[in-house]
């Protein structure tokens, strides 16, 4: 393989984040040297509906031959980059209140309306965390209920509904973020059941997902020292290889959370973690800064790393081929979409029906 074909390889292992309003130059640039495999928008990239239509639109597009991945968080309650004229979601406790898999469903049914609309084609959506902890500030009420089967009934509605309506979903945070009291924002929290508890309750609701057919599943940054004593489970070959594909037989897409986020920034170098991700078994990573040079100098890793065979081609086709088949089944629509009217949007986004399914979810907060 040429040098130059090793680079734009490499380049789809990344999700971008980036400043501003528009997508920066260097981003572009970025995307021109090494290809990407997708972006990522946030609350400081959004000014009105037509502005994150047009962004979106741009993103997709923004490597020849090689669509990107549109991502954004819109959990609903305080995770939502999206605000009004968009239906502004409760949290999902609320479903989990509600026990109610129809309106799982109906909720799931109309973000997806509104993502779709703009342009998005990846939510990082449901939190599949089972709240165990009542002093989990992080997870709170983020998660779907403190119940496992509750968790994994609503879960997999959503993702079952989010994907027949053309957005990828993703189960997060893998193996469970649910019984910590740290915040991974900040420091490395810590995970200490042994393995058949894990396994009962922790890995119930990913179970539920991956057999819904979850086009990604997202890493946790915390540490579950049963499972692996030294690594974060983002960066662990024993919790994404052994235990999330061989044990559970998952084949989607498989994304790091914030390579930049303290739990593992305060130990890795951003390069650092990136070669020990995709090494571990990841097959996406999310570095959600402005700052393209700490990109760029992740990527050059993963070149170096590739080139001496520390991380082995083999591992950097198969993340590839398992972002093509995810992207084939959610972006050839997408790619040929031009960005809708003022007047479209204004039909889609906080639409009366939209509105009484939220309204009817605030009844539980």
């Amino acid at each position: 393989m040429s040098p130059s074909a090793l680079r734009r390889q490499i380049g789809q292992l990344l999700i971008a984040g980036f400043d501003g309003h528009q997508l920066p130059v260097e981003l572009r640039s970025l995307a021109r040297e090494f290809g990407l495999g997708g972006v990522i928008l946030f609350a400081r990239n959004i000014v009105d509906p037509g502005q994150v239509a047009e962004i979106c639109y741009e993103a997709a597009r923004l490597v020849p031959d090689l669509p990107l991945w549109v991502s954004v968080d819109q959990e609903g309650g305080r995770v939502a980059r999206l605000k009004a004229p968009f239906t502004e979601w409760p949290p999902m406790a609320t479903l989990g209140r509600a026990g109610d898999v129809g309106l799982a469903e109906r909720f799931a049914r109309a973000l997806a309306a509104e993502l779709k609309a703009v342009g998005f084609t990846l939510d990082y959506t449901p939190v599949l965390d089972v709240l165990t902890n009542p002093r989990n500030q992080v997870i709170g009420d983020r998660a779907l209920a403190d119940n496992a089967d509750d968790v994994a009934q609503l879960g997999a509605a959503i993702v079952r509904t989010l994907q027949a309506e053309g957005i990828a979903a993703c189960g997060k945070h893998f193996p469970g973020h649910g019984d910590t009291s740290a915040d991974s924002h900040h420091e490395l929290p810590l995970v200490e059941h042994p393995p058949e508890r894990l396994r009962e309750v922790e890995f119930a609701p990913f179970r539920a997902a991956i057999e819904a057919g979850v086009a990604t599943i997202m890493t946790a940054h915390v540490l579950v020292p049963a499972i692996d004593e030294r690594r974060p489970a983002s960066l662990s070959r024993a919790i994404v290889t052994d235990i999330l594909r061989d044990e559970l037989g998952y084949h989607g897409v498989v994304i790091s959370d914030d390579l930049e986020m303290k739990a593992i920034a305060n130990e890795y170098t951003v390069p650092a973690a990136a070669v020990f991700a995709i090494q571990a078994g990841c097959d996406a990573m999310l570095i959600c800064s402005g700052d393209t040079d700490r990109k760029a100098a992740a990527l050059e890793a993963l070149v170096h790393a590739s080139e001496s065979d520390e991380l082995p081609v083999a591992r950097v086709e198969d993340a590839l081929k398992r972002q093509q088949r995810a992207k084939e089944r959610f972006l050839t629509a997408a790619v040929t979409a031009r960005p809708p009217t003022a007047r479209a949007l204004r039909q889609i986004l906080g639409r009366d029906e939209h509105r009484a399914i939220a309204g009817e979810m605030s009844r539980f907060v």
